[in-house]
């Protein structure tokens, strides 16, 4: 019987106050070595009803039936992979392929569906994860799916959820799971000693040069990229293994994770000499277990592998992680370094050493936005519209103090009475469309409401110097001024100055609810300083009266016609776009 850590009993907490308000799918994000199979083991004791806990690899199934049945219990495995294809008892640990299989003997209903690893969960509707969910929901409308993962988020997706328990939208995009409902960082196992440090060596100047490759949407590369580059460096492979050797002399467990399968046998010829063994996704099963139980047992001291042993694969005595392969995928590059971050006797640290040119940042991963360069910082930014904290890249100066951020929407949702998500949506920077008046993403091409193809500021200032009778003003004021037309209704006269104080000027009628809808729209909009409070005054007095909440383009661009300048640009926000 295992007694949960504190973290470990907020999550179930967290999990349980959830599922008593909401059906929607949710995540647990804890990091490698948080202990979910004791995670999953109390969620399952809990249940009312039955439960099903879904892993991709028999390895998981068999570690989180073990700890459930270290309560005392008894349940059933559903796993070709293990000889065992059981449905009698409450609670059930399968593989899901295993599953998708046998969909007919899945007949009785189901109140809570776990899935380990959930990252791997697609969207696909023909995947097996989604034909099991599918199936089981027949049964159950009401069926409660809680995923459990270190890495939530996928290469090409991003998150792979949408809102974060804090208040925090992840994406505006469809996601099979809602919520994140509980996230436990490593930093804070690391400062709380339940996993051991890593220490990472970057090994450039005696790794491989794959910087040229390109990745699959996955993170992976051909495997013709990778012997070509290899072969390349001939003389590295020798070398860098007999490094591997020299750092790994006080060492107890060392895996190595190879690019290619003609590498991998490579490495192994280096360590023939050596207590080493090699797993590729062709090993025997019979022969793959007798080499996972001696290296467990320190009768093997390295463990070569290709694509393998990345989940489901728990050696806490590794304290040595060499890395000889390329990936694009963060979430896998965090579950190799996790291999050796599990506490064992003796061990201080776990020794990373980076042979392939992988840069990520464990303890910060950048998913979404990256990093604009390497002087960027995280800072934390509240929304004017909702003060919510949004956690943005910035520039900052030598004091500490904002020059400049780059987050473009505010990240905050909130709830109404009814329990619905309002986003907030705000944008720190906006594309304003200049017929609807619309704030868009900065990078739209189209308005989102109308439309209206939308043109970038510097492009805009490329087109004018090309044409004819045409005047760029650098403006550096506006004046307002009420008045009444040659019919007696109101306008409103704007003038823009410049810095040598030419003038243009541009006149808004606003004697008609459609003239005013026009100018909100239109011009408000655009020059509006606090987009997140609403502007409805189009009496030109009342217009003036609030001018403070207005700004003025940096540029107009004007075109003659006739005698007179006629406005036919106003550009904002210039060196943004510019940068």
């Amino acid at each position: 019987m295992y007694t949960l850590r504190p973290y470990q009993q907020d999550s179930v907490q967290a999990t349980l106050h959830y599922f008593r308000k909401h059906n929607t799918p949710a995540v647990l994000a804890l990091s490698t070595g948080a202990g979910k199979s004791l995670i999953i083991a109390e969620l399952a004791r809990l249940a009312k009803g039955r439960v099903l806990v879904l892993a991709h690899v028999k390895e998981l199934v068999q570690q989180n039936h073990a700890k459930y049945e270290s309560y005392a219990l008894k349940a059933s495995i559903f796993s070709a992979g293990l000889g065992r294809k059981e449905t009698d008892k409450k609670v059930v640990f399968a593989s899901v392929q295993s599953i998708a299989n046998s969909l007919d003997q899945f007949t009785e209903q189901f109140s809570l569906l776990v899935i380990d690893e959930c990252h791997r969960v697609p969207l696909d509707e023909d995947s097996a994860y989604q034909r099991v969910i599918n199936h089981l929901k027949t049964r159950n409308a009401n069926l409660k799916v809680l995923g459990l993962t270190a890495t939530p988020y996928r290469l090409g997706l991003g998150w792979i959820y949408q809102y974060h328990t804090r208040g925090q939208v992840r994406s505006t995009e469809k996601r099979f799971f809602r919520d994140c409902i509980f996230d436990l960082p490593i930093r804070f196992l690391l400062e709380e000693k339940y996993l051991t440090e890593p220490k990472v060596l970057d090994m450039a100047i005696m790794g491989y040069d794959f910087s040229a490759l390109k990745s699959s949407s996955t993170g992976h590369y051909q495997e013709q990229d990778l012997n070509a580059v290899i072969n390349k460096a001939i003389r590295v492979t020798p070398q860098i293994i007999k490094q591997v050797i020299e750092y790994s002399h006080d060492r107890k467990g060392v895996m190595i994770f190879a690019s290619t399968v003609a590498h991998a046998q490579e490495i192994m010829g280096y360590l023939s000499m050596q207590n080493a063994a090699l797993i590729i996704g062709d090993t025997e099963s019979i022969e793959r277990d007798r080499i996972i139980n001696a290296f467990k047992a320190q009768k093997i001291k390295y463990l070569v592998n290709v694509s393998v042993l990345t989940t489901g694969f728990d050696a806490p005595h590794v304290d040595l992680i060499a890395i000889l392969r390329p990936t694009a995928s963060l979430s896998l590059y965090q579950q190799i370094v996790g291999r050796g971050l599990r506490l064992f006797a003796g061990k201080t640290e776990c020794l990373v050493l980076e042979y392939a040119g992988n840069h990520y940042d464990l303890y910060q991963p950048e998913v979404g936005e990256p990093r604009p360069d390497s002087d960027s910082e995280m800072v934390t930014i509240p929304c004017p519209a909702c003060s919510f904290k949004n956690n943005f890249w910035a520039k900052v100066d030598p004091a500490g103090f904002v020059i400049e951020h780059y987050g473009r929407q505010c990240q905050g949702y909130s709830e109404d009475a009814l329990g619905e998500r309002i986003i907030c949506g705000y944008r720190f920077r906006a594309k304003i469309c200049e017929m609807c008046g619309c704030a868009n993403d900065i990078a739209a091409r189209r308005c989102s409401q109308c439309e209206h193809i939308l043109v970038d500021a510097d492009k805009k200032l490329r087109d004018a110097l090309n044409l004819k009778d045409a005047m760029l003003l650098t403006c550096v004021d506006m004046q307002l001024k009420a008045g009444k037309n040659k019919f007696g209704k109101a306008q409103l006269q704007v003038t823009y100055i410049g810095d040598d104080n030419a003038k243009i000027h541009e006149t808004w009628q606003l004697g008609t609810v459609r003239q005013k809808k026009d100018f909100l729209a239109r011009f408000i909009a655009s020059h509006l300083i606090d987009r997140h409070r609403e502007f409805t005054e189009s009496a030109p007095s009342k217009v003036i009266r609030y001018q403070h909440r207005l700004r003025h383009p940096e540029m107009i661009i004007a075109k003659k016609e006739g005698r007179f300048w006629k406005v036919r640009d106003k550009l904002f926000d210039l060196d943004f776009y510019k940068s």
